[in-house]
C-alpha cells in the first residue's frame, strides 16, 4: 500500500507539472510572458498557487523547463543526423536550409520562443544576458562562418559577431511577424531572409555590363 500511495502521488505530481506547463504555453502565446502572472497560470491549469511552487521556484524556472522540453524535441528530431561544421553558407541552398530550420523551430514553438525573447530583453542590459543567450543560440552558425574564414573567405565581420547578428534578426522577426492570416507566409520569410543574408555573407553580386 505505501508503494501504491507513493506511485499515485508521483502520477498526480507529474500531471500537475504538465498542466502548469500547458497552461503557461497558452497564456504566453495569448498574453505574452511579461503580462502573465503565476496566478494566471495556476488558474488556467486548475491548480492551486501552492502547487506551482512545489514544481517551480518562479516563472523563469518554468520558462526554462519549457525551453528544455523544446530542446529535447529538437534533439530527438536531429538524432542520428550528422551536422559537420564544413557547410558553405555562401551557397544559397545550404544557407536557406539553415535559415529554414531555425525559422521552423521558432514558429513551431512560438509560445516558448516569444516568452524567451521577452524575458531576455526585459533583463537589465548591464547583465549581458542578451548577448550570452544569442551567442549560445548561434554557436552552430558561428562554426560554419569560422569554416569559411579558414578557407580564406572574407566575412563582413568577426564570425561570432556576424552569427550573433543573424540570430538577433531571426528572433526579433519571429517576435514581430504575425502568423497567417494577416502575417507573412513562412516560405516567403525564409526566402527573403536567405536572400538578404546571402549577399551580406557572399559579398555584392557582380554588376552587369549595363550597370558599369
Amino acid at each position: 500500500m505505501p508503494q501504491a500511495r507513493t506511485a499515485s502521488r508521483k502520477v498526480r505530481a507529474a500531471q500537475t507539472r504538465a498542466a502548469l506547463l500547458d497552461a503557461a504555453r497558452g497564456l504566453f502565446s495569448d498574453r505574452g510572458y511579461l503580462n502573465t502572472k503565476i496566478t494566471d497560470i495556476t488558474a488556467a491549469a486548475g491548480r492551486s498557487t501552492g502547487s506551482f511552487y512545489e514544481h517551480f521556484a518562479d516563472k523563469d524556472e518554468l520558462l526554462q523547463a519549457l525551453l528544455a522540453e523544446m530542446e529535447e524535441t529538437i534533439d530527438e528530431r536531429m538524432a542520428g543526423l550528422e551536422h559537420p561544421r564544413d557547410h558553405d553558407l555562401t551557397d544559397r541552398d545550404q544557407l536557406r536550409d539553415h535559415v529554414g530550420v531555425a525559422w521552423t523551430v521558432m514558429r513551431q514553438n512560438r509560445p516558448v520562443t516569444l516568452a524567451l525573447f521577452q524575458a531576455m530583453v526585459a533583463d537589465d542590459p548591464g547583465t549581458g544576458r542578451v548577448w550570452r543567450d544569442l551567442r549560445e543560440q548561434t554557436g552552430t552558425i558561428r562554426e560554419h562562418l569560422e569554416y569559411l574564414v579558414e578557407r580564406g573567405h572574407q566575412l563582413p565581420g568577426d564570425p561570432e559577431f556576424v552569427a550573433t547578428a543573424m540570430g538577433a534578426m531571426l528572433v526579433t522577426l519571429n517576435y514581430a511577424v504575425l502568423t497567417p492570416p494577416g502575417g507573412e507566409d513562412d516560405q516567403h520569410v525564409i526566402d527573403t531572409l536567405t536572400n538578404l543574408l546571402l549577399h551580406g555573407l557572399a559579398g555584392p553580386a557582380s554588376r552587369s555590363a549595363d550597370e558599369l
